[in-house]
């Protein structure tokens, strides 16, 4: 059954966001014959949500430790200051560092919470040493070593 493409959100964009992120290789075809629309409808609904800003992208998963990246750090931060300027400081200087998966603001006993890719404990020891005790404000770190990650990027649930 074929619906027509509106500028609203739709069931039918919620089907093709869902097969998409369970499998961001599926061809039009694929992805229109799954969510029971043409390839031509598929097409222009999946464009409109990549435009609308639903889809951000689309990117292979790689195995860390596949690629010499096998450790997985968590870092709360505490900045000296809590300013506009600081956190906008920190936050420039932390977009720089090609290790630190994702940075968040948080409340709480820190502010923010840095997600990190390294080698290894001495590769840590390196970055947390020269890059991020220096990074601008930063009052306070504390390290979590990741013993066994459950459950790494699991999908929006919608």
């Amino acid at each position: 059954m074929e619906e027509s493409s509106s500028s609203a959100f739709d069931r039918i964009d919620v089907k093709i966001l869902r097969a998409l992120q369970a499998e961001g290789r599926l061809t039009n075809a694929e992805l229109a014959a799954r969510v029971n629309v043409s390839a031509a409808t598929c097409h222009r609904r999946t464009q409109r949500l990549f435009e609308e800003g639903y889809i951000t992208g689309v990117r292979a998963e790689i195995a860390p430790a596949a690629v010499g990246l096998g450790a997985l750090v968590m870092v709360g931060v505490v900045l000296d200051r809590s300013t506009p300027e600081s956190f906008g400081a920190f936050e420039e200087a932390v977009l720089k560092l090609k290790e630190v998966l994702d940075c968040n603001l948080v409340a709480g006993d820190f502010d923010y919470l840095l997600k990190i890719r390294v080698r290894d404990m001495a590769d840590f020891n390196k970055l947390h040493g020269q890059k991020l005790i220096a990074l601008p404000g930063v009052r306070q770190t504390r390290t979590f070593f990741v013993m066994k990650e459950v459950k790494e990027n699991a999908r929006l649930p919608f």
